[in-house]
């Protein structure tokens, strides 16, 4: 039997061949770099083919349906100029990489994996 969405992202989370998609918060969320995994993940060819699409967005609608929801980050700013601006551009490098976390996605709890149904 082919895997199920979830069971490919744990795959690929378990896998040291992807950089571009990682475990966040202590193996709470998932992090996925999206300019990276376009390319790394998305751009491979038909035999080596991870998901059946090649557009970030396909994905995100399966993460959507298999219950995640995205985390927003929530970073403090400095009040001082030179501080607020490294934080600015270090807030532009980290917008390309998105967060989603769902409660029966826990890289501690691999036996929840078989209640992540879709809706």
């Amino acid at each position: 039997l082919p895997l199920c969405f979830p069971q490919k992202l744990w795959k690929m989370l378990e896998s040291d061949q992807f950089r571009s998609i990682w475990w966040s918060e202590g193996g709470k969320c998932v992090a996925i770099n999206k300019d990276l995994f376009k390319a790394e993940v998305l751009g491979r060819g038909v035999r080596q083919r991870v998901f059946n699409t090649r557009h970030i967005k396909s994905v995100i609608r399966q993460l959507n349906l298999y219950g995640f929801t995205k985390v927003q980050r929530d970073i403090q700013r400095s009040a001082s100029l030179p501080e607020f601006l490294a934080e600015e551009a270090a807030a532009s490098a980290h917008s390309q990489i998105l967060y989603y976390y769902n409660p029966s996605f826990n890289r501690a709890h691999p036996w929840l994996l078989g209640t992540c149904k879709r809706r």
